[in-house]
């Protein structure tokens, strides 16, 4: 057999900052499947085919590529940002593990740049020490799950990242995380809000957290939160990499 599967990530949006490994990767592929808007981020040439699906279908997505792969097809699958993060990387080894069938079928994870580390540089270094990434989506995962990692990773003193914190599907639950978020930490804490980050349209806020609402975030933002020693320096925002005990 000498077909194979290759996880990308495709970066959080400028075409720069797409890595030249993945472009070889995909410059050797046959088929490129993934969700609709990172599918259409794909040049179309001859012999290549693309599989454009629906967000909500990652396990069907990866077993046709698995499919695709047993058959002799190069196939990439295609995610935004790193396919590790919160991506398709974990869905297609789901898929790995419960067919037998597909053992065979080599698999390869190309890194790519996350929304969170773009964000973080676009406004400075408030990632600089320890930090946790919380999905605040609860598709996959009950709220009392997310409400337990955020109350332990504010009394941890960790500096935050949170991917999609707020939808059309989901409008409250960004709300509650702010009021959790209020009940352990400091007023002052700085929250940042990245929307649309490397893109033309870019737009970055930061806020004290007794100043942050719902509706400055949705499926197109990044928030950061800092911790107890992040600060402003000029129109920067960093996080120290010394903490005291």
């Amino acid at each position: 057999m000498s077909g194979w599967v290759a996880i990308v990530g495709l970066g959080p949006g400028r075409e720069s900052l797409v890595t030249p490994e993945v472009r070889s990767v995909l410059a050797d592929a046959t088929d490129v499947i993934g969700y609709i808007p990172y599918v259409k981020r794909i040049t179309p040439r001859d012999g290549l085919t693309l599989h454009a699906s629906d967000n909500r279908v990652e396990i069907d997505r990866a077993t046709h590529a698995l499919t695709l792969a047993q058959s002799g097809a190069r196939v990439v699958v295609v995610s935004s940002g790193d396919p590790g993060v919160f991506a398709m990387a974990s869905a297609v080894f789901e898929a790995y593990e419960a067919q037998p069938r597909f053992a065979d079928v080599p698999i390869t994870v190309h890194p790519g740049i996350t929304a969170m580390l773009a964000a973080s540089a676009a406004l400075g270094a408030p990632l600089g020490h320890d930090f946790c990434c919380i999905n605040l989506s609860d598709n996959l995962k009950p709220w009392s799950v997310i409400e337990n990692r955020l109350r332990m990773a504010a009394r941890g003193d960790f500096a935050m990242a949170f991917y999609n914190p707020r939808s059309k599907s989901r409008p409250v639950q960004f709300g509650h995380a702010l009021a959790i978020l209020r009940e352990e930490c400091a007023p002052g804490t700085l929250i940042s809000f990245a929307r649309n980050v490397s893109h033309d349209d870019q737009r970055l806020v930061t806020v004290p957290l007794s100043e942050a609402t719902e509706d400055m975030a949705d499926m197109r933002t990044l928030v950061i939160v800092g911790n107890s020693a992040t600060r402003r320096v000029g129109p920067y925002l960093y996080t120290p990499r010394s903490a005291e005990a």
